[in-house]
């Protein structure tokens, strides 16, 4: 084998889907400048995560093809969509096995995902991936995977699949790295030099991701037991998948995957110890973030402005298709002052702006946000001035001042704010302001927390049980019985 050139396939298929959101994820969502991408296209869209870090390694190797097969990246909308379409899953992965076809045969196939992707009819998409690819490539060539932490994965996936590789950090700081492994571990199983084996456990605790920051205690203990494990064990990677609750799919849930060269009683192993201190923690992992409603969040922003604890961070974990308007609604109430509120998603407003050529100075008085769903709420009318408005990143966006030195940016969807300076270039004074409402559960805190940029942070959600919710047993799950999965019930740890 290493006398030839190993030749291997680059796809990518991911989304996190909130299927309880009431908009489709369509085909016409994944198909805009540059998606669907192939060949070196594909190959460098991503180059500071998992498709960059796989690219860069692979690459460091002599003798090995990368073929970039055609594959949607995300959709216009990320995450602020749901089910993705029979036609757009059926649509994309049906050109991916045209393609492996005639480019084939290969050595080994590498899969960029997700894992919490949900599509109508299919309860696990990532795994039925997996088999059609295995279908064509056949049981010689080596099938690795990276994947994000949120995924919810079961045995299903590393039944037709060989190597996976998951995140381990959210904000999620390592998947150029999860590239990199799983890279070079598929050219060594190809050269014969890896064996995989691997064990997989689900455990029956299901958590809202707020509650997930692994910077905190007790989250940052097992990722500090996974790599106390891998720096232990030769060839040993370890995956906890804390899953994501808010895609109705049969798999939800925790789940503990471990890769060992050859060894499945090392595998077994392991993935009982990781799987024992989850179910062990399972109160505490529970119970590690404050939360605050809404209108107390609001108060206690006002209070750490006079104490001078500025800069803060009022952060609306629970709204999921960027529409809500709650938080905004009671700044408003509040009467809070010097505030950024980033962002309202509102593509029927940033449409009319876009088509009546808004522009800083222009005057400005409409109802914006809501009506998305029952979860945004109502508009809100704002009256102001446009300080900034145009096109970036697939989106038109604006800028609005109002109130007493207020700035509310409108986006056409979804937007997570990470890094409070990725908005100088709409708002050039960013570093001024005492207040920063975001829409974000903990990637935030790469830019606000773990830096030491904010002095306070709160994280807020509505009174109502809204589809972002911590109170999973309000959502109308069809596929997933809670009472399966502490704390909702009473379920058997498995042995």
């Amino acid at each position: 084998m290493s006398d030839r050139k190993i030749r291997i396939a680059v796809l990518h298929f991911s989304h996190e889907t909130v299927s309880f959101l009431p908009n489709e994820t369509t085909l016409d969502d994944f198909i805009y400048p540059g998606s669907p991408a192939k060949g070196e296209a594909l190959l460098q869209f991503d180059p500071k995560n998992y498709m960059g870090g796989f690219v860069q390694v692979a690459r460091e190797f002599s003798g090995v093809e990368l073929v970039g097969i055609e594959s949607p990246l995300w959709p216009k909308t990320y995450t602020g969509s749901g089910w993705i379409t029979q036609e757009a899953y059926r649509t994309f992965v049906g050109k991916m096995i045209a393609e492996l076809k005639e480019e084939g045969p290969f050595d080994g196939v590498y899969l960029c995902l997700h894992g919490a992707m949900a599509v109508r009819d299919v309860p696990r998409p990532e795994a039925d991936l997996a088999q059609q690819v295995r279908e064509m490539v056949g049981r010689s060539a080596f099938i690795a995977a990276t994947f994000d932490p949120h995924g919810n994965e079961d045995e299903a996936f590393l039944e037709q699949a060989d190597m996976a590789f998951a995140v381990k950090y959210f904000p999620h700081y390592d998947a150029h790295l999860q590239g990199e492994r799983a890279a070079r571990m598929l050219v060594r199983a190809i050269r014969g030099d890896y064996k995989p084996t691997h064990k997989t456990i689900k455990v029956p605790v299901i958590s809202p991701t707020v509650l997930q920051w692994t910077g905190a205690r007790p989250w940052m203990d097992l990722v500090q037991r996974a790599l106390v494990w891998e720096a232990r064990e030769v060839d040993v990677y370890v995956n906890i998948f804390v899953g994501f609750p808010f895609a109705d799919v049969p798999d939800v849930g925790m789940t503990v995957q471990v890769l060992t060269n050859e060894n499945p009683k090392l595998a077994e192993q392991v993935a009982r110890d990781l799987a024992g201190a989850i179910w062990r923690l399972r109160e505490a992992l529970l119970q590690s973030t404050r939360l605050h409603s809404i209108a107390e969040g609001v108060t206690l922003a006002k209070q750490a402005v006079a104490d001078g604890n500025t800069p803060v961070v009022l952060a609306d974990h629970s709204d999921r298709s960027g529409s809500a308007t709650w938080l905004l609604r009671e700044i408003i109430a509040q009467d809070l002052a010097n505030t950024v509120i980033a962002t309202i998603a509102d593509a029927r407003a940033t449409a009319s702006l876009k088509a009546a050529g808004a522009k800083a100075g222009d005057a400005f008085d409409m109802e914006i946000g809501g009506l998305a769903d029952e979860s945004a709420g109502d508009p809100v009318r704002i009256q102001g001035i446009i300080s900034a408005a145009g096109e970036g990143y697939g989106q038109f966006w604006v800028c609005v001042r109002f109130g007493r030195n207020n700035v509310l940016i409108l986006s056409t969807y979804l937007v997570q704010v990470m890094v409070p300076f990725s908005l100088k270039a709409l708002v050039p004074d960013i570093g001024t302001f005492d207040v920063m409402a975001i829409k974000s559960r903990v990637h935030f805190r790469r830019g606000f927390d773990d830096n030491g940029f904010a002095k306070t942070i709160l994280l807020v959600e509505p009174d109502q049980p809204f589809l972002g919710t911590t109170r999973l047993d309000k959502l109308p799950y069809r596929n997933v019985d809670l009472t399966q999965f502490y704390p909702y019930g009473n379920p058997a740890f498995p042995e």
